[in-house]
């Protein structure tokens, strides 16, 4: 019997990981990749299981390269801008069966302007008042009147290009405003530069409380939703610095998170299922793949924060730590459209801690970051019982080599988090470099931060559960002076 050939599309941890589960199946694959870079860990599971690697953009052309080459009977999509440039949509036209979704379903990640009006339109719960901008002036104006907000641009950007401005004291306002100026035209730079969406600017209100992720995979009729976890967006320890693509994640003990109720991580599952379902409704398509929700535990609630249409980097690694189950199958099975078919469960009593390692200057000043040497003992972390997943490196002579991004994600499993956090601290202080400075989060995992975690959940579901008691938050006003009178309703 011939064996299933399967084309990976990407080239960071999140694909590393992905690639490595698909190749442990039961199955056999043959696993090749669509990479920009010969990602190290990435070449390993190609080269043992027989496949071959091949460099190209990812983009539909790069797909028709690979193709032509792997001739493949299951294409994985791995990262969101292939799906955004329509790789998705290219192989359906060619009648490759694809774990992943066309450019028009994956405008709920592309554009946060789509995304939040959906939302209301389909009065999906979790969702906040918001204002998309098209021209940079009228976001300017209604910025400077608007209060507390956070900007985003209306793009997905890698994870940048979000802030929050707390409009709270009055002898700051100017300030305030000065910074919110400055966010929106950067902002608005970064999504003219990509030049495929309509909407520059999203203005929505600022919300505080704990972040968390549920990742759900569909087959368009039925779901699998994955453990929540935790990403890590801020660059530098205790949530400060710019963020990005996720500097680590947690999940435990077992199929949970420490500060997040049953109740609440149902609530979520049910909001992105809505999702799904309404998404399928506005653009006539079947989803088949990943709807991850980026949420955020407030005052009113799980609140969504951001969709992605992709499984989270760095919480994939997290997430096939807790899962028991042949991932081709699952992937297979949603494919075709079975998955309520598939057995899986979850790992229990059990916790997964991930970190990223990344060159100083990352995010904001990339090129400062390139080119850094790398070591990684890999025989002690093997050792010491942690995995490595690369991402933003390639090798060369015996050395790993920055490409400005998150260089090595590192995975460690165990009983309890203290243990845990133990024994990842150990692992990543065998990954050193000879010219430059490495990043990481001491903090990720940290029994002091999860405490802190759990006290600020603690806070916000008192008040989120003392107003829906009493039937508050339904309905908000917005008014700017001399402007319009926006009512969202909440209900």
């Amino acid at each position: 019997m011939a064996r299933i050939k399967v084309l990976v599309v990407g080239d960071g941890a999140r694909e590393h990981a992905i690639a490595l589960r698909l190749s442990l199946s039961t199955y056999k694959p043959r696993i090749s990749a669509l990479v920009t870079h010969e990602n190290p860990g990435i070449k390993r599971v190609v080269d043992m299981s027989g496949g071959e690697l091949v460099k190209s953009r990812l983009d539909p052309g790069g797909l028709m390269n690979a193709i032509s080459k792997v001739n493949p009977d299951l294409v994985v999509i791995g990262p969101e801008e292939p799906q955004f440039a329509g790789v998705v949509d290219k192989a359906i036209e060619l009648g490759i069966p694809t774990f992943g979704v066309p450019r028009r379903l994956a405008m709920i990640e592309q554009s946060k302007a789509f995304a939040r009006d959906l939302m209301w339109r389909f009065r999906i719960p979790g969702r906040i008042a918001f204002k998309a901008f098209k021209d940079v002036n009228e976001a300017l104006q209604y910025v400077s009147n608007a209060g507390s907000v956070a900007i985003k641009p209306a793009r997905q950007s890698g994870g940048k290009g979000v802030r929050v401005f707390w409009d709270r004291l009055a002898y700051l306002r100017n300030n305030v405003n000065d910074a919110k100026a400055s966010q929106v035209i950067t902002a608005s730079s970064d999504v003219k530069a990509y030049g495929d969406i309509d909407d520059l600017i999203v203005v929505e209100e600022a919300v505080s409380g704990v972040e968390y992720t549920v990742q759900v995979i569909s087959d368009g009729r039925s779901i699998i939703a994955l453990p929540p976890i935790q990403d890590h967006p801020h660059v530098f320890e205790y949530d400060v610095g710019p963020e990005c693509g996720g500097m680590g994640a947690i999940v435990g003990p077992g199929p949970s998170l420490p500060f997040l109720t049953r109740e609440e991580y149902e609530e979520s599952v049910e909001i992105v299922r809505r999702t799904l379902d309404a998404l399928q409704r506005e653009v006539g398509l079947r989803y088949v793949g990943v709807l991850s929700g980026q949420f955020m535990l407030t005052v009113y609630g799980p609140t969504l924060i951001e969709y992605y249409s992709r499984f989270g980097d760095p919480e994939i690694l997290n997430a096939l730590a807790m899962l028991n189950g042949d991932l081709l199958e699952i992937i297979e099975a949603a494919v075709e459209g079975r998955l309520s078919s598939v057995k899986y469960s979850f790992r229990e009593n059990v916790v997964a801690i991930s970190k990223a390692v990344a060159p100083m200057g990352y995010p904001h000043n990339r090129e400062l970051a390139r080119g850094r040497s790398i070591t990684i003992n890999l025989n002690e972390i093997e050792r010491l019982g942690c995995e490595v997943y690369f991402g933003s490196v390639i090798e060369e002579g015996g050395l790993y080599k920055t490409l400005g991004s998150r260089a090595v994600e590192v995975l460690a499993v165990g009983n309890t988090y203290g243990e845990t956090y133990e024994k990842i601290e150990n692992c990543v202080s065998h990954i050193k470099s000879l010219d430059w400075q490495l990043i990481h989060r001491r903090d990720i995992g940290s029994e002091e931060l999860i405490e802190r975690r759990i006290r600020e959940a603690e806070r916000v579901r008192a008040v989120y559960k003392w107003r829906r008691a009493h039937g508050l938050g339904k309905v908000r006003i917005d008014w700017i002076p001399g402007g319009e009178v926006t009512i969202f309703d909440y209900a």
